[in-house]
């Protein structure tokens, strides 16, 4: 059937926190009467929802935005709209419009909850509409949201970050921490469950920190009142920060069986040189005891990790300590990534910045080390039937697939009455990060 509603169309860029925001931007495009369009040049509003944790990011983003330009040439009442964490740097907003000046709408972080007012002086005539707060506001409640990825939901535990390592730019565009009420939570995931959702991921730049803010509730507090939620869910959160990571919260995850079986602990480093200048607040000796503190209270509990090679000053000493903790940890996983100079941050003036070929070159050595390390757990995978979770339709393998308790992805064969459903699975076929398996019929 045709419609005349108007249509909108949302590029994201960066993590799971920024895909979840998407899905505040279009709830509130939703409330405006809007519905989601195929494809850009279908939309009556487009927005990009930026990220700035890396250049590349930024890069590709300018680059999608200055695509449009033909488009809007061609269709003057097309709203063009930019946020996130890219326009949330100081001074960015101005250059951006300097830059690409048929964008009509610019907003930050801060105030995403906004947009529909600005989007409403938009269509009453208004030009340009840049609104980009310098500092946080309160946590804005029961703000619509439209949600895309069923079974799973995300959910907003924390805001911000107060650690500032020396790399990242986060704690300059998200402001300090602000946790949410214990009760909106509770509430939310609660709602989740009685509407079918059978995964949630708690999130916030540092989900450890919950709760210092409010003084009455930790992260590990906020685990075991969700986990008392009837019904069958999983319950997975990222990220974490290793000084923050406590026998408490170990003790959560291993009273209750609602929570995967796999901890993100970024460690970024394993040496403690470089681990200093980052502002880690850690070394490798206690990074590595509490993977061991982990390990002791739940021994099959899967540990992955991000990984930085490249830092300032990072000797080819420095960067073996960092290979040799991650043969030593055995990971079940890594984000892998090069050091990106972000103005504004204190490593971007640090001396002794590494050239882009020794970075490569570390890198790969790196990738194929944990590489090797995924192709040896997967292989133990083999022969055994395992509890997944249907997330989707893969049309390029012509598979579904979802992930298990440790947070591996399985193929399989089926039809759309397995989605939303935990099917046994047993594998018949490994590979590196990924399992191939019949559906095992009860």
């Amino acid at each position: 059937m045709e419609t005349n509603r108007k249509k909108y169309y949302i590029t994201t860029y960066g993590c799971q926190m920024n895909l979840h925001e998407s899905e505040k931007i279009a709830g509130i495009l939703c409330e405006m009467g809007y519905e989601l369009a195929e494809n850009e040049k279908e939309a009556d509003i487009i927005v990009f929802n930026t990220c700035c944790i890396r250049e590349n990011a930024e890069d590709r983003a300018e680059g999608n935005i200055g695509a449009l330009k033909q488009l809007k040439r061609k269709n003057k009442d097309l709203i063009i709209a930019v946020g996130g964490c890219m326009t949330q740097q100081e001074g960015y907003a101005d250059k951006l419009l300097e830059k690409l000046p048929f964008i009509d709408i610019v907003f930050g972080t801060h105030n995403l909850e906004q947009l529909r007012p600005l989007i409403e002086k938009r269509l009453n005539g208004k030009k340009h509409v840049k609104e980009v707060w310098e500092k946080e506001g309160e946590i804005v409640e029961n703000t619509p949201k439209t949600r895309t990825s069923y079974p799973n939901a995300w959910v907003n535990i924390v805001y911000g970050c107060n650690n500032f390592c020396t790399y990242c730019i986060v704690p300059y565009v998200r402001g300090r921490e602000r946790s949410r009420k214990p009760e909106d939570i509770i509430n939310e995931c609660r709602s989740l469950i009685k509407e079918g959702y059978k995964e949630i991921t708690l999130l916030g730049q540092n989900v450890n920190s919950y709760g210092k803010d409010l003084g009455t509730t930790s992260f590990a507090d906020l685990i075991n009142e969700i986990a008392k939620i009837d019904g069958k869910f999983r319950l997975r959160f990222m990220t974490n920060h290793p000084k923050d990571f406590s026998l408490e919260l170990i003790e959560a995850l291993k009273n209750n069986p609602k929570v995967c079986k796999v901890v993100h602990l970024p460690v970024q480093a394993g040496s403690n040189r470089i681990l200093k200048l980052m502002n880690r607040h850690y070394t490798r000796e206690d990074y590595l005891s509490k993977i061991k503190l982990l390990r002791e209270n739940i021994p099959d509990m899967a540990v992955t990790t991000d990984i930085m090679v490249g830092f300032p000053t990072e000797t080819e000493e420095d960067f073996l300590d960092t290979l040799n903790l991650v043969k030593e940890v055995g990971f079940s996983g890594a984000f892998t990534f090069i050091y990106s100079k972000r103005n504004g941050t204190p490593a971007a003036k640090m001396d002794g910045q590494i050239d882009e070929e020794t970075s490569k070159r570390r890198i790969m050595q790196l990738i194929d080390v944990q590489n090797t390390a995924n192709r040896n757990q997967s292989k133990g995978y083999l022969g055994k039937t395992i509890e997944i979770l249907c997330e989707g339709y893969d049309e390029k393998r012509g598979k579904y697939l979802g992930r298990d308790v440790y947070g591996r992805m399985a193929y399989f064969s089926g039809d759309e009455s397995l989605l939303g459903q935990f099917v046994n699975v047993k594998i018949t076929k490994t590979g590196g990060m990924s399992l191939l398996g019949d559906v095992v019929k009860d």
